[in-house]
């Protein structure tokens, strides 16, 4: 089964967690974020997956849902928090963002990313101090131009996105600490290996942007699951599966550590 990124946020909200594993082998940690995304489709998810970093020892949850009021993202955002205490035990959260996706490219013809258990993705982050007095928007449309012109030229991808962390609406202000995410999809893990080797990212990039102080970070991942692979062959499990979708409102998430 594929899994799916949309190219803009019209009718889809992002949405990335960002795990530290605790444990040296994974494997129950990913049944449970596999049994996440079950639970996940109940309240509107319709795409998601499990990322496994291949230099380093972060897993990514990925997953768009349906469109929702602030309102009903911050409710989304409790229960999500709630559900998470389960695999407290496995895993440190160090980030949850929705974010907005703006724009996208495929060379497939896909009017998304498209993507497949065992494929490779990567992310490239941009993110700019809060010292810098441009706006998010004009960041944001800065890196969309670099997207543009070099999308077609990127030997070996097949798709990618744009996007921007999510900004309420009430908090129009908010300029500090924003940054920008350029997901791609590649054919394979060496035609990624090819083109980071090949390309200075920053390179490209700074000649958009006017001088500002950019932080730019590059990962790898390997697509581990997506959902509609098999939930039923799930061999690991921290609890039985209707204990572990029930979310548990007597605990709380401090910081970035869940508890």
């Amino acid at each position: 089964m594929a899994c799916y990124m949309p190219f803009t946020s019209k009718n889809l909200d992002v949405n990335i967690l960002v795990l530290k594993p605790k444990v040296v082998v994974v494997d129950e940690l990913v049944d449970a974020l596999k049994h996440f995304s079950s639970w996940s489709e109940t309240f509107g998810c319709v795409h998601s997956s499990v990322l496994q970093s291949i230099h380093g020892n972060m897993i990514l949850w990925y997953g768009a849902w349906m469109k929702r009021s602030d309102e009903d993202k911050k409710s989304l955002t409790s229960a999500i928090m709630s559900m998470l205490t389960n695999i407290s035990s496995m895993a440190i959260l160090m980030d949850y963002n929705f974010f907005e996706a703006y724009a996208g490219e495929s060379k497939t013809g896909s009017p998304a990313a498209k993507f497949f258990t065992g494929d490779t993705v990567s992310f490239s982050v941009i993110a700019h101090s809060g010292d810098d007095k441009t706006s998010e928007l004009d960041l944001s449309y800065a890196i969309l131009a670099t997207f543009k012109s070099s999308f077609l030229a990127m030997d070996g991808v097949t798709s990618g996105v744009c996007l921007k962390k999510y900004r309420h609406k009430n908090n129009k202000n908010a300029v500090a600490d924003e940054f920008i995410l350029n997901f791609f999809v590649w054919k394979s893990l060496q035609s990624c290996y090819s083109y980071i080797l090949k390309s200075d990212l920053k390179d490209v990039i700074v000649p958009y942007l006017k001088g500002l102080s950019l932080d730019l970070k590059y990962d790898i991942f390997r697509v581990i699951y997506v959902s509609g692979d098999d939930v039923l062959s799930f061999q690991y499990s921290p609890s039985p599966p209707h204990q572990m979708l029930q979310t548990n409102k007597g605990k709380n998430i401090r910081g970035h550590e869940m508890i």
